[in-house]
């Protein structure tokens, strides 16, 4: 089975990156953020041709969440129980026995901001939700863009970033309030490289330095975890023209 995350930052500037995406790399599921459409304008044809089924929640010009997968999409959930919020942000499904939950979690904007209070209760109340969903779902992933650097080695440079958004240290607690849960990074699952990093400001020639955080993440079930067997981000998408400012994160697990 193969899984992947990726921030595509508009879906609609973007389709015939994520269809050719999905033609090399038969992902068992592709988990979607900032689709940045409504619902009537989601591709269901283009993708139904490469054999994708799909469940989407969106909106005009901004965020937007899908779940695509080779295979019916069951126990379809839009948005967190008991969370008011008209911003798509959180999609779930049931594939095959496994509970795909993909996650667009706000930026935050600035570190005391209105925004940044938001994102923190925010996490909290995603955070109540999945414990649970992890109590009734033994195989377990939620991914897609956190919009938190979990550690300094997620970050090109945390002497410049620190203190930041992103990078906080209140962010980075509501992270990990999410493995207390019994999730497991699937990237920390192995030993990586240095300098991995999943999204890159347009500016500055960042890409091409390398200037990147880690912020895009699959996050396991125990029983996942076990059956693990590989993890990495995919920089291909990036060097496209017109890219995406994030890079596909799939991971891989044994039946």
């Amino acid at each position: 089975m193969k899984l992947a995350t990726w921030n595509v930052n508009s879906l609609g500037v973007r389709l015939p990156q994520v269809l050719a995406w999905l033609e090399a790399h038969r992902p068992d599921v592709l988990a979607l953020q900032e689709t940045k459409m409504v619902d009537e304008r989601f591709p269901v044809q283009a993708l139904a041709e490469l054999g994708y089924t799909a469940a989407y929640a969106g909106q005009k010009t901004y965020n937007g969440v899908a779940i695509l997968a080779r295979g019916p999409l069951e126990a379809v959930r839009v948005g967190i129980p008991g969370l008011e919020d008209e911003q798509r942000r959180v999609v779930a499904a049931t594939l095959g026995g496994v509970r795909v939950i993909c996650l667009y979690v706000p930026n935050g904007q600035a570190v005391g901001s209105e925004k940044y209070r938001y994102k923190l209760a925010w996490l909290d109340a995603a955070r109540a939700w999945l414990e649970a969903e992890l109590a009734a779902h033994e195989r377990l992933v939620v991914m897609g863009d956190f919009n938190v650097a979990p550690e300094d080695r997620d970050v090109h440079d945390p002497r410049r970033w620190a203190g930041q958004v992103l990078v906080s240290a209140p962010e980075r607690a509501a992270f990990r309030t999410l493995l207390d849960l019994g999730l497991r990074d699937a990237f920390r699952l192995f030993e990586q490289p240095g300098q991995v990093y999943s999204w890159w400001n347009y500016g500055a020639l960042a890409f091409r330095r390398n200037w990147g955080l880690r912020i895009d993440h699959l996050l396991v079930s125990p029983a996942l975890a076990a059956k693990c067997r590989a993890c990495w981000v995919d920089r291909a998408p990036r060097a496209h023209e017109r890219p995406s400012d994030h890079a596909p994160v799939v991971a891989e697990f044994g039946s």
